[in-house]
Order: C-alpha cells, then structure tokens, then sequence
C-alpha cells in the first residue's frame, strides 16, 4: 500500500506514524522543509497542494490519499487529482463544510436537541465567544461580565455573525472518534483531554474514568451526529463533562491529531487502517 499523506504538521504527523505501523510506504507532502512528519516518510515532495497541477506528479501511483491538514484549496485540487488519477480520497467535503463552521455545528446540535453550552442571551457570564471558522480553542476569549462584552462589541464590530456566543462550562473533556460509511457508523474508544493556556491540549490518555451509561450516551451522541450529517469517513467530537452532563463542544470531519496513536496504544486500533479499508469498500472489522 502506498499511501499519500498531504500535510506534514501535526495532523500530518499522526497519519504518517499510524501509517508506519501499518507497514505502508508513506509519500508525504507539504509547502514547507521544516515539518514534524517529514522523518517518516519515504518520499517527499515540497509542493504547494492547493495547484492540482502540482500534485499530479506527487500522487501518481499512489492508492490512497489522505488530506492532513485543513485547507479549502488543497481540498479542491485533491479532488480534482483524486477523480484524475482514480485514486481513493478519505475526504468528506459536505460533512467537513458543517464541522469547519461552529456555527452551523451549534445549529445542528440544537436541531437534533443534543446537550450543549446555552447560547447567548439565553446564558448568564461568564462567556465563551469563539470565531466560527477556527479549529480547537484558536481565537478563543472567555468574557466574565457586561463590560468585558460591551467592549468585545467594539473593538469587533456590533455584528456578531462571524461568532460564537455562549455560556463557559467546566468539566474534564472527552473525545471520540466515529467512522461512518454513510450507511452504517462506528464509534471508537473514548479518550480524555488534558488542556492548559499555552498548549491548548496538552495531553490525551484513555481508558477513562467515565461510567458505562455516559460511555454509551457519548457513544450515542457520536452516532447520532454521524447519520445526521450522512458522514462517510472519519470524525472526532468533543464534548465536557458539566455538572453530571456531558455537553457536545465542537465536531471536526477529519483525522484529528493525538488521539489516534493514544487509541493504537491503549486498544490496539489503527483508525487509519480502518479509514483506507472504508474508502477502499471493505467490511469494517
């Protein structure tokens, strides 16, 4: 199996080592020199991914492809090249579209009446208010009363629909991952996140300490989320454990980095030999 990993940073990173224990040939490829996942590999290309002019050299003969990063452009040229070259593409543009948006992500979760943060006004300080299209905790700000709001507005602008408003819960967090063919899904082993100011996650461990009826709810949140957005390929939901709750923060319809090698250490599951055998049409194991 050759496999194309584009995308050599963190995300990068998780692909190619899952791939090694795989016992795959890794071609990696990323714009820069100076990248976490570029020792794995056993070829790499230095390219900009978002021509697919570029990348038509770089992936020719290759099974698989594998986009490890999050970038529109490279998206689109990967699928250009992918539908060229018939090769697999683990890539799920619809259900990406609403896990890059938390806002359309917080208005799914409240159509399908799953437990979430309460979105400003309906909440009381303090805030968490979150930049729609940010991945993780980037742009993050936490507001303790109306002054801190007051001034939000106007060093922002008054208009809020780039925004996400609602209320800060605390708790442990957890996350799992969920693969889904479209038809039938799959949820892996819960992990939970260990978080600080300066490395946002800092740590991942599993098992966790959580009890069998939140495992199954978590599990049936994940699902639930799945077949909502028909997802067909792999993704990671996070939620917090509030006050006895767990409380759905955020979806990201990608491969996520840190909890894939913690899963293949603590259960013994490659998610990404689960992916390719998905996107290849084998029966899940």
């Amino acid at each position: 199996m050759r496999v194309a990993v584009v995308g050599g940073k963190l995300q990068g990173l998780e692909a190619v080592y899952l791939a090694t224990k795989a016992g795959w040939e890794i071609v990696l490829i990323d714009k820069e020199r100076n990248i976490p996942a570029l020792n794995f590999a056993h070829s790499f290309y230095c390219l900009d991914a978002g021509s697919s002019g570029n990348l038509i050299p770089a992936l020719t003969g290759c099974d698989f492809i594998l986009p490890a990063l999050e970038n529109k452009a490279v998206f689109k040229a990967l699928i250009e090249v992918s539908e060229v070259l018939e090769i697999p593409l683990a890539l799920d543009m619809a259900a990406y579209e609403i896990s890059s948006s938390k806002a359309r992500s917080d208005l799914l979760f409240q159509e399908i009446n799953i437990p979430a943060p309460i979105p400003w006004p309906n909440c009381s300080y303090p805030l968490i208010i979150k930049p729609s299209g940010s991945s993780g905790s980037e742009g993050v700000l936490k507001i303790d009363d109306q002054e801190g709001y007051e001034l939000f507005k106007k060093e922002n602008g008054p208009e809020l629909e780039e925004w996400v408003v609602q209320e800060y819960i605390e708790g442990p967090s957890y996350s799992i991952e969920i693969l889904g063919s479209g038809e039938n899904y799959f949820p892996l082993q819960v992990t939970g996140l260990e978080m600080d100011d300066i490395y946002d996650c800092k740590r991942v461990h599993a098992p966790v300490e959580l009890e069998t009826l939140q495992l199954k709810q978590f599990n049936d949140i994940a699902v639930l989320i799945a077949r909502e957005i028909n997802l067909t390929g792999i993704m990671d939901v996070e939620v917090v454990l509030h006050q006895g709750q767990l409380k759905i923060l955020e979806i990201d319809a990608r491969l996520p980095s840190q909890t894939p090698t913690v899963v293949y250490h603590s259960a013994g599951i490659n998610m990404l030999e689960l992916l390719v055998e998905l996107y290849l049409g084998k029966p899940p194991r």
